[in-house]
């Protein structure tokens, strides 16, 4: 099939070929097509993300009447935190499954379910456990990315993965500034007493997001779901290691996006008083979080993802050092300018942990076609066993986000302050550190070393 046969078949959402890694295909209509799937893919997970992050926001707007404590408050951000991981496996092999256009119009329409609930509870009298159950339901939002993740990756050559990949997470990443941005234009004009205004702004672009994937995505040929890819992924040990990475960089990422605003509003208490005052900030880390994550994509690129990866751990440590101090001397600039660092250098992480994924198995590729495996096949089995990865490891990764909650709601009910939660913090970096160098970029760490890793 020629490139000019791929654009009219992709004009019926029909593409019946697809080799990306051939320069006269890509340059004669690949290219073309792949940026129109990323545009809409960004799109739908954008909007997903602030969807999944929309309770950060809300309990901002949960005052007295409601009677919910700190603690409270950070258990309703956890819970869509864990759905969201437990739902990017599925969705993962849903896009395989289903096509990435269908399923990505599918997941697009099932966010107006958690946002309509929100909508239709939130008010004082609503009981906890009511908002426990809606704020558990937006978890759906957290599985869009693993789809759209999985879906791009099929579209582009390996060596525009790791820019490709960047753009369409930071594209979705932006999602949380966004909503929050949203919160503080409510808290601003309509006040604290109108939360249901939030979710209402985006029942209208949900069903854009999904028609806009309907009439301009397009189901990939070379996304089939293999169920022979998952266990073949398990027992790849640097499955493992790239995942446990993903809790360090993405992890940090979400999990301080939908915590930063309630830190912020008990541990300065005095500064921030009002739901007002402490949104006027919480948006800015996940703001430059998100646009630096395709910097870290590109970086990888050039430079490899382990080395960029093992900087920003060895970073985000100092960060969360001067936190650590900034908290123990009350200092609000200190704390602010810790925080900063730590979005912007696990948004660069994000980058860099995710190109690893398809060029571990690019490697494993490489080596086999040495062993006399064939060409083809071996790039097939890359991109089924990278796809699978995807899932698993933005699944295993957006844990890190459950764990950083949990950690600030136990630091938070034991020592009125976030201290223990930031040297556990601290210790994790470490370990990421150590991991990376070990596995990666240490004198004779393998053939999967630092070069093409």
């Amino acid at each position: 099939m020629t490139a000019t046969a791929v654009k009219d078949a992709a004009r019926t959402r029909a593409i019946t070929d697809w080799r990306p890694e051939d320069d006269d295909f890509w340059a004669e209509g690949g290219a073309t097509v792949a940026r129109r799937n990323l545009l809409f893919s960004v799109l739908s997970e954008h909007i997903g993300f602030s969807v999944w992050s929309l309770w950060s926001v809300l309990v901002l707007f949960l005052g007295p009447a409601y009677h919910i404590d700190p603690a409270g408050k950070f258990t309703l951000t956890a819970l869509p935190t864990a759905l969201g991981a437990l739902l990017r496996l599925p969705y993962g092999y849903a896009v395989a499954r289903f096509g990435g256009r269908n399923w990505t119009v599918v997941s697009a329409l099932l966010l107006l379910v958690p946002t309509a609930l929100a909508a239709l509870v939130l008010r004082p009298g609503v009981s906890y456990g009511t908002l426990l159950a809606v704020a558990c339901v937006a978890g759906v939002g957290g599985g869009n990315f693993a789809s759209s993740m999985a879906n791009i990756n099929a579209f582009y050559p390996q060596r525009l993965k790791g820019w490709a990949l960047g753009i369409n997470a930071g594209g979705g990443n932006l999602g949380v500034p966004v909503v929050q941005l949203v919160g503080l234009a409510v808290l601003a004009t309509a006040g604290a007493a109108h939360p249901r205004l939030v979710p209402l702004v985006y029942l209208p672009l949900i069903v854009l997001a999904a028609l806009g994937a309907a009439l301009k995505m397009d189901n990939n040929p070379a996304l089939k779901n293999d169920r022979r890819a998952l266990p073949e992924v398990l027992r790849e040990p640097h499955s493992w290691v790239v995942s446990v990475l993903y809790i360090g960089t993405f992890g940090s990422f979400i999990g301080f996006g939908f915590a930063f605003g309630q830190v912020l509003q008990v541990q300065f208490h005095h500064t921030f008083d009002s739901p007002v005052k402490a949104a006027y900030l919480t948006f800015l880390g996940p703001l430059l979080g998100s646009l630096c994550r395709p910097v870290g994509g590109r970086l990888a690129d050039r430079h490899g993802g382990a080395g960029i990866a093992l900087a920003a751990f060895l970073l985000m440590a100092v960060g969360t050092g001067i936190v650590f101090a900034a908290s123990r001397a009350h200092s609000l600039p200190l704390f602010l300018t810790g925080f900063t660092a730590l979005f912007v250098l696990s948004g660069i992480g994000n980058g860099a942990t995710y190109k690893m994924i398809p060029a571990v198995f690019q490697a494993r590729a490489r080596a086999a076609v040495e062993a006399g495996a064939d060409p083809t096949t071996a790039e097939h089995d890359s991109r089924r066993r990278a796809t699978a990865l995807i899932g698993l490891a933005g699944a295993i990764g957006a844990f890190g986000g459950v764990l950083v909650n949990l950690a600030f709601r136990q630091s938070f009910l034991a020592g009125g302050n976030g201290d223990a939660a930031y040297l556990a913090f601290l210790a994790a970096y470490a370990l990421c550190s150590v991991l990376t160098w070990a596995v990666y970029l240490r004198p004779g760490a393998g053939k999967i070393a630092a070069g093409t890793i």
